[in-house]
């Protein structure tokens, strides 16, 4: 699942100078010691460079999309030969009761270790929805950015994780050991939900390979189109899952679709539907109001800090635009709308399906209709409490006939801005001359939990420079060469792990 960074803001009525006070306690001044030559290791990441963009392209060509059960097999075995070729000396398939992963360490002899998370699968999509086919990975202009490469998975997530397998790549072009060794985690579901996660990572053997890390990061294009960089100490949780209402399971309407002129006598599973989806929020649709839903925490101080110096930063202006919407929630300021998007669950209605959809009428009276929803989640908010609410207040509002098939789901992440993980990110990006945003937690999701929560809890998070979007939509892009010189294009996303690698060893 994508993870959506804050959007990019007019200065906010009140001073800053508190917030800036006091998120430089946060942001790390670059160490004093000896910096590594890196310059053997960029010739290499130049000279390899059409190389990787192929390698990119290759595995763009091959979707594993878990919700069709495509290529599941040939996704993980692909992830553990591209594992293999960059490295990493041991390399394992792991069969889980969904689809595998793969678990792969390279030894590198040093005296830390930091782990990697991949995911190998990739989104869904309509070709006839694309400028450019899906599966082909063009290289196409796009003014004001430069050469991005288009298709499913260019950004969310093989573009960024072909960057990472390329820095490791040029570590051996230049005969450099890496400054760290690494533990490679990778699964095939991570856009269903990732329900079988824990499956892999609570392994025996891959535990106690984690156990021994500085934590886990997920590469990632953290850069908007200005060059702006978000590091996120979080993540909201998700639960993701289908409410059915049908005439079979009600005992009222019809078994199947039937004539839409028999509703002046047939009960209609739709409007069942409807009405039940309607108790779940308030009238406006924006506040959950389940019954004995997890409570929500409040909003910290700390975090309000984050939002104002983001918001300061960041144009409304261009957020509104680039979401193509007019005005937030209830007319909120910029600076409320952020720190709703940080601090609230959510239930969202991702599709409805009842009946006939295509061109003109049918007139029919649906005998099912199915509603999939997402639930987005806070730190101490727990994916099975909220399902148990859920269930527990259509069966008392008298619904309990609507099934509420789970497909996936898992909790927030939350990582302390004082880790070594996240430490290294800022040192990085401040050796860069990047002057990075700290960010309460992502309202995306991605399932980190399984890292920072019992028994291993270990700081996790993004990260990685260059630039794209698109992710779950058509067009999605990565940035390939880049117009902007405060926009990393490809190399220099590559460039940002060899720098974060060594970072994160000192």
């Amino acid at each position: 699942m994508t993870l959506p960074r804050a959007f990019p803001a007019l200065s906010v009525a009140f001073s800053v100078a508190p917030v800036v006070a006091l998120l430089a306690a946060f942001l790390p001044t670059p160490s004093d010691a000896a910096a590594p030559d890196l310059a053997p290791i960029e010739r290499a990441v130049v000279q390899h460079h059409d190389e990787s963009v192929q390698r990119l392209r290759d595995w763009i060509a091959l979707p594993s999309i878990a919700a069709e059960g495509r290529n599941s097999r040939e996704g993980v075995e692909t992830m553990a030969r591209l594992a293999r070729e960059a490295g990493f000396q041991t390399v394992r398939i792991i069969e889980t009761d969904g689809k595998p992963g793969v678990f792969a360490t390279l030894d590198a002899g040093a005296p830390k270790t930091a782990a990697v998370y991949f995911m190998y699968d990739v989104k869904q999509y309509e070709p006839a929805e694309w400028a450019s086919p899906p599966l082909e990975a063009r290289l196409v202009d796009r003014p004001g950015l430069g050469r991005v490469m288009i298709g499913r998975g260019a950004v969310n997530q093989k573009g960024p994780e072909s960057a990472f397998l390329a820095a490791l790549h040029a570590f051996r072009a230049a005969g450099r050991r890496l400054p760290v060794n690494l533990v490679l985690v990778a699964e095939g579901e991570e856009e269903i939900g990732s329900p079988h996660i824990a499956q892999l990572v609570r392994q025996p053997e891959v535990a106690a390979a984690l156990r021994n890390t500085v934590g886990v990061f997920m590469p990632a294009a953290t850069q908007d189109p200005e060059g702006s960089v978000t590091v996120s100490l979080g993540a909201k949780g998700v639960v993701e899952l289908e409410l059915v209402a049908s005439g079979a399971a009600w005992g009222h309407g019809p078994a199947k679709d039937v004539h839409s002129s028999l509703k002046a006598m047939v009960d209609s599973p739709a409007w069942r539907l409807v009405k039940a989806l309607d108790t779940l929020v308030s009238d406006d649709g924006n506040t959950v109001v389940i019954d004995g839903y997890p409570p929500t925490p409040a909003i910290s101080p700390a975090e309000k800090a984050m939002v104002a110096a983001l918001v300061a930063r960041r144009s409304e202006a261009r957020a509104k635009a680039q979401l193509g919407v007019g005005r937030w929630i209830d007319d909120l300021s910029w600076q409320a709308a952020n720190e709703r998007l940080v601090s609230q669950p959510t239930l969202n209605i991702e599709g409805l399906v009842a009946g006939y959809t295509g061109p003109g009428g049918k007139t029919v009276l649906p005998g099912r209709a199915a509603a999939k929803i997402d639930m987005r989640l806070l730190p101490g908010m727990h994916k099975d409490a909220a399902v148990a609410a859920l269930r527990e207040h259509l069966a008392r509002r008298g619904y309990g006939d609507i099934e509420i098939n789970v497909t996936g789901g898992y909790d927030a992440t939350s990582t302390s801005p004082d880790s070594p993980l996240v430490q290294a990110q800022l040192a990085t990006l401040k050796r860069r001359g990047i002057d990075p945003l700290l960010w309460p937690r992502n309202a995306g999701s991605w399932p980190g939990f399984v890292f920072t929560d019992a028994p291993l809890r270990l700081a996790a998070g993004h990260f990685g420079l260059g630039h794209g979007s698109g992710a779950h939509a058509p067009d999605e892009y990565y940035l390939i060469e880049s117009t902007n010189p405060k926009v990393a294009g490809y190399d220099g996303a590559v460039m940002s792990f060899v720098e974060y690698l060594y970072e994160l060893a000192r």
